[in-house]
């Protein structure tokens, strides 16, 4: 089999490896007994089958009797891994394979759903709060716009500036009209109304500099705390705005770290037996013979010249 997907994929190739030579996968694949029956089948030499009926440790010495049996190799390079069974009747071989296939693909499946769920979860968790922050900070900024009755101090001291820079040019025409009626027309009758002028321009221009400055009430005053909650909900948004562009990411990464198996080769059952090999096991016991006859023979030929 082979695993494919996302660069994480020679990570589940591992775990893949891992699984199979488990207690949890031989547990699982002996719900039913097939491992037990398959190799504790009376049939099997007693020398080779597995004795179900001892008691003493029964499910550990399954395992190291299952751990013999199973043969796992995994390739990084190309991500193949690729199981052998060994077993006593074809059928137990392919069955054992191809029950531990899919189990292994029911793993890579939980390992990649568990991976994305997670990626997609850590970022809407983000979104959330980056939500509930922007929210926090629109509301403080409504509020205290509600409370202190501005809109923007800086767009607002602007036009009082302008309005008091036309009240002061009104008041230097004023005061350079009611020089010249003193200077060449001393008992002339605008002469009061124009100094009444003048003091209710002194008047009006001193509430509208009181206005932007001054006191606790006016434009400056309110404008550092205005600019500090403006710029907290300004960058509440920015970060709002990043949370959703990681969400999105999130999303397109989960797609591209999608990880699967894919069967190569197909379990099969074997043509003829792979052992055991009676032929080499013959010829070995023959050599084995001839050495030890040569050996015993070679001591009692020394013993019988010591003799004599």
């Amino acid at each position: 089999m082979k695993l494919g997907g996302g660069s994480s994929s020679g990570n589940e190739g591992y775990a893949t490896h891992d699984y199979i030579l488990s207690r949890d996968a031989l547990e699982t694949l002996n719900r039913d007994g097939l491992v037990s029956k398959a190799y504790g089948n009376p049939s099997i030499s007693f020398l080779n089958r597995f004795d179900a009926d001892d008691a003493s440790g029964g499910r550990e010495r399954l395992y190291r009797y299952y751990m013999k049996k199973m043969e796992v190799v995994h390739e990084p390079a190309s991500s193949i891994t690729t199981l052998r069974v060994r077993a006593f009747a074809p059928q137990d071989a392919y069955e054992i394979n191809r029950r531990l296939l899919v189990q292994a693909e029911s793993l890579v499946n939980k390992l990649n759903q568990r991976a994305r769920s997670d990626l997609i979860n850590y970022a809407t968790k983000e979104l959330e709060e980056a939500k509930a922050v922007a929210r926090d900070a629109a509301l403080a900024l409504s509020e205290y716009r509600n409370r202190e009755g501005v809109v923007d101090p800086e767009q607002q001291a602007t036009v009082q500036l302008q309005m008091i820079s036309k009240l002061q040019d009104e008041m230097i025409a004023t005061k350079t009209q009611l020089v010249q009626l003193r200077a060449f027309t001393p008992q002339n009758p605008q002469i009061p109304i124009l100094q009444t002028r003048v003091q209710q321009l002194g008047r009006e221009i001193d509430q509208q500099i009181g206005l932007v400055a001054g006191n606790q009430k006016s434009l400056a005053a309110t404008a550092a705390q205005f600019q500090r909650l403006q710029l907290e909900s300004q960058l509440a948004d920015k970060e709002l705005g990043a949370a959703i562009s990681s969400l999105q990411e999130a999303r397109n990464e989960a797609r591209r770290k999608r990880a699967y198996v894919e069967r190569i080769v197909e379990p099969s059952k074997p043509d003829y037996p792979a052992e055991p090999r009676r032929l080499r096991g013959i010829l070995n016991t023959f050599v084995v013979g001839l050495v030890v006859w040569a050996l015993l023979t070679m001591l009692v030929s020394g013993i019988k010249e010591h003799k004599d």
